[in-house]
C-alpha cells in the first residue's frame, strides 16, 4: 500500500525498510528486484483447474482463501490430476512396475492481471492523487504435477514501478503418504518466501488483505518473518497426521535476486548461516465448521551491510488461529495472528543506527468475512503494531517518520468483494488509522496525521 516511488526511490524503500528493523541504511540496490510480492499479494491459477478438471470453488471460496479440499491439494504436492498424462515406467528388480514418467498432456500455464485506482485522504507532498496503477501486478504461473510426486506453484511477476520481470513467490514440492493404518502425508519444500509454504490464510504470504494499493502510504515497521519474500530460499520438510496435526522445519539462507553472488562487502541483509523456520498446527472439520489453531516462528541472524563483524538477531514467535463456519448461502470465516519479535541489535547499535541494543516489535491482526455464494463478499479487520520507543530507528521524517520515536500504528480495513465469474473479482477496499507511527496527530513532525493516510482502493483482479 506504499505510495508509488522511482526506481532510486525504490531502491532506497527497501533499506529503510531494514533500518527500521535493525539494519544498516547502505546497499539497499542489491534489492532492486524485490517485486510486488511484498505486498501481501496471494494467488489462485487456474492452471490448477486445468490439471483438476475442477471449478476454483473446490479449493477457493473467495480465492485466494483455501477449502479444506484446497488444503490438501497443496499438502499433496499440487498433483492430483483429472486430464489425460504422458506416462513411462520401467519394470524393477522385483518384477514391479515403477513410473518414472507422469507428464501432463497439457502445460499448466496461467496468467493474472490486476488494476487498480487509489484516492489517499490527503494528498501526499509532492505528489497528485487518485492514482491509477496498470497495470498493478501481471503475473505468469506455472502450477501443478511435474512428476508423480513432485508439483510446483512458481510466479514470475512484472514490477509496474521498475519495468523488470523476475521471480515471485514460488513453492516447489515432493509429497507422498504412508501405508500404515494412521493416515499421515508427509513431503518437502523447497520455496522463497516463509509462510508462503503454508496452507493457512493467517500468515504473511497468504493473509488479509491478499492484495492493497501499491500508492497509499503504511507504517514502516514489520517482523522480519513478513519481509523476506524473494530474498530467501529454504530447504524443510513437513508432515500431515491424521489429519490433525500438522508440523514443518525449514531452513533459509540468503537468496538475493541482482545481488553479488556470493554475497560480499556490497550486499546489505544477508543471512548469517542457516535461519530456521517452524511450523506446528492443529485441526479438525465438524460436518459444518472447521478450525486451526498452531503456532510459527523463525529465527535469523543478519549483517546489515556485507558478511563479516557483528550481526544483529530476530526471533519471531507467532500464534494463529482459523475458524470457518458453512451455511446453506455461504461461509463465515475468521483469521487471527499474533506475532513479537525480539531484536538483539549488536551490529545496528554498534553503528549509532539504533538507541537501543535490545527491541521488542508486536503485531496483531484479525479479520473476519462473509461470503455469500452469489458472489459477493464483505471483510472487515483489525491491526495493530506496538513496539519499543528507539529516537534513532523510528526518528522523525516526511510522512514516514516517527516524532514519538516509535512503531505505533493501528487501524481497520473493510472490503467488499463482488466475483461475478469464478476467476474475476472487483474489490472495493477501505482503510482508516486510528494512529500511524506513534501517534494520531502530527506523527511524523511536519504535521501530517494518521487519518490523513486513509485510502479507499477499487481494483480489478482477474486470473485466465
Amino acid at each position: 500500500m506504499k505510495r508509488k516511488l522511482s526506481c532510486e526511490e525504490k531502491k532506497a524503500k527497501k533499506v529503510s525498510f531494514l533500518k527500521k528493523n535493525g539494519l544498516s541504511l547502505v546497499g539497499g540496490f542489491v534489492f532492486f528486484l524485490f517485486l510486488v510480492s511484498s505486498s501481501g499479494t496471494a494467488m489462485a491459477v487456474p492452471s490448477f483447474a486445468r490439471q483438476t478438471g475442477l471449478s476454483c470453488s473446490a479449493c477457493h471460496t473467495v480465492f485466494p482463501e483455501l477449502t479444506s479440499f484446497g488444503r490438501q491439494f497443496k499438502l499433496n504436492g499440487y498433483t492430483l490430476t483429472g486430464i489425460k498424462t504422458i506416462n513411462q515406467t520401467k519394470v524393477k528388480k522385483d518384477g514391479k512396475k515403477s513410473a518414472i514418467l507422469n507428464l501432463l498432456s497439457i502445460s499448466p500455464i496461467s496468467a493474472m492481471f490486476q488494476t487498480g485506482i487509489t484516492h489517499v485522504n490527503k494528498t501526499i507532498p509532492g505528489t497528485q492523487n487518485n492514482n491509477v496503477e496498470f497495470p498493478q501486478q501481471m503475473s505468469l504461473f506455472y502450477g501443478g504435477q511435474i512428476t508423480p510426486h513432485i508439483g510446483a506453484f512458481i510466479q514470475i511477476t512484472l514490477d509496474d514501478e521498475s519495468g523488470t520481470i523476475g521471480m515471485d513467490n514460488t513453492d516447489i514440492r515432493y509429497s507422498n503418504h504412508s501405508n500404515g493404518k494412521i493416515p499421515f502425508t508427509y513431503g518437502l519444500t523447497l520455496n522463497n518466501n516463509p509462510t508462503v509454504q503454508d496452507v493457512w490464510n493467517t500468515t504473511a504470504a497468504w493473509g488479509y488483505p491478499y492484495t492493497a494499493s501499491g500508492v497509499a502510504p503504511t507504517p514502516g515497521a514489520g517482523p522480519i518473518i513478513e519481509n523476506l519474500g524473494g530474498m530467501v530460499a529454504g530447504l524443510g520438510g513437513y508432515g500431515l497426521l491424521n489429519n490433525l496435526f500438522y508440523f514443518e522445519f525449514t531452513g533459509y539462507g540468503t537468496a538475493q535476486l541482482g545481488a553479488a553472488l556470493p554475497p560480499d562487502a556490497s550486499v546489505a541483509g544477508v543471512i548469517k548461516g542457516i535461519a530456521p523456520y517452524w511450523r506446528f498446527a492443529l485441526q479438525h472439520q465438524w460436518t459444518k465448521t472447521y478450525l486451526e489453531a498452531g503456532t510459527y516462528g523463525m529465527s535469523a541472524n543478519m549483517f546489515p551491510m556485507g558478511v563479516s563483524g557483528l550481526a544483529d538477531k530476530y526471533a519471531d514467535f507467532a500464534f494463529d488461529l482459523q475458524y470457518e463456519y458453512m451455511f446453506s448461502k455461504g461461509q463465515f470465516t475468521l483469521h487471527t495472528t499474533y506475532i513479537t519479535e525480539k531484536q538483539t541489535l549488536n551490529a545496528t547499535h554498534k553503528a549509532g543506527d539504533s538507541q537501543n541494543l535490545s527491541n521488542k516489535l508486536n503485531t496483531f491482526k484479525c479479520d473476519g468475512s462473509v461470503f455469500l455464494k452469489a458472489g459477493v463478499n464483505f471483510t472487515l479487520g483489525y491491526f495493530n503494531t506496538t513496539g519499543t520507543a528507539d529516537n534513532v530507528l523510528y526518528a522523525p521524517a516526511d510522512m514516514e517518520g516517527s516524532r514519538a520515536g516509535t512503531p505505533n500504528s493501528s487501524g481497520i480495513l473493510a472490503q467488499f468483494d463482488y466475483l461475478p465469474w469464478a476467476n474475476t473479482k472487483i474489490s472495493l477496499q477501505y482503510v482508516a488509522y486510528s494512529k500511524f507511527n506513534g501517534a494520531k496527530t502530527n506523527y511524523d513532525g511536519s504535521g501530517r496525521k494518521a487519518s490523513d493516510n486513509n485510502s479507499i482502493y477499487l481494483q480489478l483482479w482477474f486470473l485466465f
